[in-house]
């Protein structure tokens, strides 16, 4: 049986901590920030853990 790739869009997305969590950037930060409270792109820029249903498939893209 054939090693399993990573997924490199996947790759570039999410990371691994240390303890095996997965992490992930937060969307609506990019453009269009002139009409957001500062209080809400501040919360936004920070990272969050990946929601415990994708986690499965998420660690079979990254071939965890």
């Amino acid at each position: 049986m054939p090693k399993q790739k990573t997924d490199r869009g996947a790759a570039k997305r999410f990371k691994v901590t240390g303890t095996g969590r997965l992490r992930r950037r937060q969307a609506m930060r990019s453009h269009i920030l002139e009409k957001k409270p500062s209080s809400r792109t501040r919360r936004l820029g920070r990272e969050q853990d990946v929601s415990p249903s994708d986690v499965r498939s998420m660690k079979r893209l990254l071939g965890i």
